[in-house]
């Protein structure tokens, strides 16, 4: 007797034995399993009212989601109840306090290497969006700025290609060009260029993925307010901070981490946001001299002064761009501290539905309280006087 008939037999003779009482539970059951089979998977539909406890459809994969912009997408994605994988590199502490965005089993880790392709495959083969975040202001011995801005961007976008990604985020950022303004290196800041070639590659791979441009983005425990108000920036004994032209010939628009963050959820949900790029940022331009004469204000720091850049500063930079882990101070990153930001027409926030950009006056007393000259200081209220607001600047 072939196979086939010897099972049918089988499963005749047992359907036989089946009481009237149990049949109609067996058979839906047989039916239900049937239909689970189909190609429509359940667990993508949205279901819940909204919130952390619901389901949105989204099954995100965030890649450099430990880093500081990182940190507020994954808690917006966990808040409109997303299903976030994260995929991290050595250790897992670093990134276990994201498990806190979403809820019971949402948000999920698995550890990859930008470098291989078969880790970011496995990263990202059950979501529907990916959002690269990988970046770092410095190079280390490990990775230059060419192989996590272009080559890895350009992995990551292929992949996702492949893998049938329906969106795809990626973070460039505001000034990145092929040829950057020159400020004191010869060929500009390979950060910016490299940017830019990253751009270029996640094209080439994903044509239709979202490309963010940001500015300078401030918040808690940022690389703007806190790389101003640190004591490697400035000179602890002369209480000066060298800056090229003093920081008057350089125009800054910062963003708020908050509105980057909902612009990138919004970008997400939008169904015209593939394949454009948008630039995130701040409401208002200030000269840059006047931005840190604002934060010296706001911690009281007595007789402080910007001054040229010295020599003295540059071998003292030269120094610190050799610590391990964070060097609070690199070559590159004092050449794009002194680009001017220049918007190019690009769609914005407020194109994305962001539609009260924060301003970096409601923010620089909060985030900047930790430097504060005298913090222990119990004072009265009103005995000291409120720091101006650093003056807007107004294009001609």
């Amino acid at each position: 007797i072939p196979q086939k008939s010897k099972m049918a037999a089988v499963v005749g003779q047992n359907f036989l034995r089946i009481g009237r009482h149990q049949a109609p539970p067996v058979l839906a059951t047989a039916y239900v399993q049937k239909r689970d089979a189909s190609s429509t998977s359940l667990t993508a539909v949205k279901r819940g009212r909204g919130g952390r406890s619901s389901f949105s459809g989204v099954v995100a994969t965030v890649f450099g989601a430990s880093g500081f912009i990182g940190n507020s997408v994954v808690n917006r994605l966990g808040k409109i109840g997303s299903q976030v994988i994260i995929p991290y590199r050595g250790d897992p502490y670093w990134c276990q306090k994201l498990k806190l965005c979403g809820d019971l089993g949402q948000i999920l880790f698995q550890p990859y290497q930008v470098t291989d392709e078969a880790s970011i495959r496995k990263a990202l083969k059950y979501s529907n969006t990916v959002i690269n975040l990988v970046g770092r202001d410095w190079e280390t011995k490990n990775f230059k700025f060419d192989d996590v801005n272009n080559k890895a961007a350009r992995l990551i976008a292929k992949v996702a290609r492949e893998e049938g990604i329906e969106r795809l985020i990626h973070f460039s950022a505001l000034n990145a060009s092929d040829s950057p303004q020159k400020i004191y290196t010869k060929e500009g800041s390979e950060f910016l260029r490299t940017k830019a070639e990253g751009e270029n590659a996640v094209r080439e791979e994903f044509p239709d993925a979202t490309i963010i441009r940001p500015s300078d983005v401030f918040g808690r425990e940022d690389h703007f307010f806190y790389y101003y108000a640190n004591a490697a920036r400035r000179s602890r004994v002369l209480n000066t901070m060298p800056m090229w032209e003093k920081g008057e010939r350089t125009i800054k628009q910062p963003v708020f981490l908050g509105d980057v963050a909902e612009g990138v959820i919004n970008a997400l949900l939008d169904p015209d946001a593939p394949g454009k790029v948008y630039e995130a940022v701040g409401p208002h331009q200030y000269y840059l001299c006047d931005l840190v004469d604002y934060f010296y204000r706001i911690m009281r720091w007595r007789n402080f002064k910007r001054t040229y850049m010295f020599p003295t500063f540059w071998a003292k930079v030269a120094a610190m761009s050799q610590l391990p882990n964070r060097p609070p101070l690199s070559p590159d990153k004092i050449e794009r501290e002194f680009i001017t930001d220049r918007p190019t027409g690009c769609p914005t926030l407020e194109d994305l539905g962001v539609k009260t950009l924060t301003s970096i006056e409601k923010r620089a007393f909060y985030d900047l309280k930790a430097f504060k000259a005298n913090a222990y200081y119990d004072e009265n209220l009103g005995e000291f006087a409120e720091a101006s607001p650093p003056p807007k600047y107004v294009p001609a």
